[in-house]
């Protein structure tokens, strides 16, 4: 009866060391005692049962048993195989990339006491040997520090040694996991680092990893790197090599076997950050603030207002620190960067209302740098320092609190502002073809070799008039005509500067003083036309006021309103067909999305569909087709102005002459008369 009694504590005090719930059966163990001699293994299979449980393929019922489970696990989340971006293989919900580390804490130990112990009975238990210097971190991490809640009775088995009960174990790690869930994973991580742990394999593309020849004994097991679509690992846990069959899922022998070799399911919350680039024309063009938006227009020398929204992943432990979050911004040719006047700044709401930090390139927590590509794209690469993810992952601005879950600036929301001048330039594209502003996000976690990316852009429009200037009998001097061009809807006029070698007049700036602005002369074509084209006009109204023609003609009577409008089009802005190392390069359901289905709006990343602008215009309130521009649709307001000759005044002759001479003589005679007589009465006075 006391080896059965013996047995029997030894099996409760294992199988309460599971890291899910167990069910434990009070038969007698087959192969009982543990075989000292063994070694033995433990297998995770690692999978995104977030997104299984989502997409209805499993759920939190599953009790694992720690053994491998083909047909109830594998088949469903290992699925078939897929592509991904980066010319890999994925399967299923498998993730690939996850690290776990592990470190013998405990011997398993088995204690006796009797009557002669100060006990009424005699008494077996298994106790777990944690070594007083190597295992202090271990026990301070869950409150246990300096033996608290040993089980003192077994004190004189050896004074190197503090000797616990698996329940005392269980339930302090429970409980500093709950108080400081975060606190708590960075002091185990570090503590497996600093104690001779090792590191399985990473898990591969279907989601496992192995670690064999195991001494038998109570292990901690850590999940110390993560790819960056894991937003919180795994809670540290402790499991028993070996341990005592368990009912489950699948498997109804608990309690009558000692399994080795340890299969475990862990699961992982994933998720990703947002991307999202808008912009909208600088107040100080428009003398009014609109509102962001993903697309807009302007005209050539303004400057435009560029803004970048992400919400960070969340940040839970080291393990899921940010070592990468890196944003390369690119410029269609049109348009440059102010350079050195960008900002970060953090908040706690999406509505970017509760701001944390703001950081300007002075500060140092990030780096700016410049370049141009061999298209004459203009890009900024804005990447965080090492001081600026230190900030990002461990700052307490936000989670100060004793039950912490997240870190740093977890899930918050980070903007950054920023500026660029639409350049007066053959650079700049005028049409529905638009100036485009990309941006890509790169993010790694610990994992380094795993990365992702997201994409947006934004479009930024412009366009132009094209006025043909004739005079009726072709015999008109183009350089004589003078045209001023106002803009109706924000009351400024037109500065804008020729370029001879194209003949074109580009915009500069506009100005509210009409001796500013520039008078625009027709320039002469090869067909003796005379064309005045005007490029990097914004959509609003315009007046063209012929204010000079040539000798003999007749200028217009009035100015030409020439309307320049956009609307939405039903093309959208597609973002992430162009994402091949994006969403799909470490999770191949989201290529199935994408290259199958193309139903984007399941994608994890906020669904930023836009549309882009088409141009239509009207000339004297009457509509008229726009005209390309290198290969650019609706790009330019067509007009024509025609200068007839003017009316001759009536011709004279000799008669006439000499009458005019008549009359000349005589009123010169009178005014001779009159100065004679006024001088006699002078001097008779």
């Amino acid at each position: 009866m006391k080896n059965f009694t013996k047995i029997l504590s030894l099996l409760l005090a294992l199988t309460m060391l599971l890291c899910f719930p167990v069910a434990v059966s009070a038969a007698e163990l087959e192969d009982a005692p543990i075989d000292e001699s063994r070694t033995g293994s433990l297998t995770i299979y690692k999978y995104d049962l977030t997104n299984a449980e989502k997409d209805g393929v499993w759920d939190s019922s599953y009790v694992s048993t720690g053994v491998f489970d083909q047909t109830g696990v594998n088949d469903v989340l290992g699925g078939g195989s897929s592509a991904l971006g980066n010319g890999e293989t994925g399967y299923g919900y498998a993730i690939k990339g996850v690290e776990f580390s592990y470190v013998k804490v405990a011997d398993i130990v088995t204690f006796s006491e009797s009557e002669n112990d100060s006990r009424t009975d005699s008494h077996v238990e298994v106790l777990y040997a944690i070594d007083k210097a190597k295992g202090a971190d271990f026990l301070k991490a869950l409150n246990l520090a300096d033996g608290a809640q040993r089980y003192t009775n077994a004190d004189t088995l050896d004074s190197t040694k503090y000797y616990y009960q698996s329940d005392v174990l269980i339930d302090a790690l429970a409980a500093a996991l709950e108080s400081n869930s975060t606190v708590v994973k960075n002091a185990l991580e570090a503590y497996i680092s600093a104690n001779g742990g090792a590191a399985m394999p990473l898990t591969d593309a279907y989601g496992k990893t192995k670690a064999e020849n195991l001494n038998l004994g109570l292990y901690l097991v850590v999940e110390t790197k993560v790819p960056e679509m894991v937003v919180s690992t795994t809670d540290p846990f402790l499991v028993s090599v070996p341990m005592t069959s368990v009912n489950g899922t699948n498997a109804t022998d608990g309690g009558t076997r000692w399994i080795y070799d340890i299969t475990l399911y862990p699961k992982n919350l994933t998720g990703i950050p947002s991307l999202e680039k808008t912009l909208r024309e600088n107040k100080n063009d428009t003398g009014k603030t609109d509102a962001y938006a993903h697309t807009g227009t302007a005209s050539a020398g303004d400057t435009i207002d560029y803004q970048i929204i992400s919400t960070l992943p969340s940040i839970t432990s080291e393990s899921t620190y940010l070592s990468c979050y890196t944003f390369v911004d690119t410029l269609s040719k049109g348009l440059t960067y102010n350079k050195g006047d960008v900002v970060l700044e953090f908040f706690t709401d999406a509505a970017c209302t509760d701001s944390v930090a703001k950081w300007t390139e002075a500060d140092g927590k990030f780096s700016v740098a410049y370049n141009t590509t061999d298209a004459g794209e203009s890009v900024m690469t804005i990447e965080m320092t090492a001081d600026g993810l230190t900030e990002i992952n461990t700052s307490k601005a936000v989670y100060s609190g004793a039950s912490m879950v997240n870190s740093g600036y977890s899930d918050c929301t980070l903007r950054i502002t920023y500026a660029a001048k639409m350049e007066s330039s053959k650079d700049l594209v005028i049409g529905d073809s638009g100036n485009d502003n990309k941006v890509v996000l790169t993010w790694k976690r610990s994992s380094q070799n795993y990365y992702d990316t997201l994409v947006d852009d934004c479009h930024v429009f412009s366009y132009g008039i094209d006025l043909t200037k004739l005079f009726s009998d072709g015999k008109g001097d183009f350089s004589k005509v003078e045209f001023l061009m106002q803009n109706k809807t924000d009351s400024y006029f037109v500065k804008a500067e020729l370029n001879e070698d194209d003949g074109v007049y580009y915009v500069v700036d506009h100005v509210t003083d009409k001796a500013d602005a520039t008078h625009f002369v027709p320039v002469k074509t090869a067909d003796a036309q005379g064309r005045i084209i005007v490029k990097g006009l914004e959509d609003d109204t315009y007046t063209m006021t012929e204010v000079r023609t040539d000798n003999g003609y007749v200028m217009l009577k009035q100015g030409i309103d020439v309307v320049i409008s956009q609307k939405n089009t039903d093309a959208s802005c597609t973002i992430y067909g162009s994402d091949v190392l994006g969403l799909i390069q470490n999770d191949p359901r989201y290529a199935n999305i994408i290259n199958d289905s193309g139903d984007l709006h399941n994608m994890p990343q906020k669904h930023l569909e836009h549309k882009l602008l088409t141009a239509s215009a009207a000339v004297d309130g009457k509509k008229v087709t726009m005209l390309e521009d290198n290969g650019s649709v609706n790009a330019e307001a067509p007009l024509t102005v025609v200068n007839t000759r003017g009316f001759d005044l009536p011709k004279t002759g000799d008669n006439g002459t000499f009458v005019f001479t008549v009359v000349g003589i005589l009123l010169m005679a009178g005014a001779v008369s009159v100065i004679a007589l006024v001088s006699r009465k002078k001097r008779s006075v």
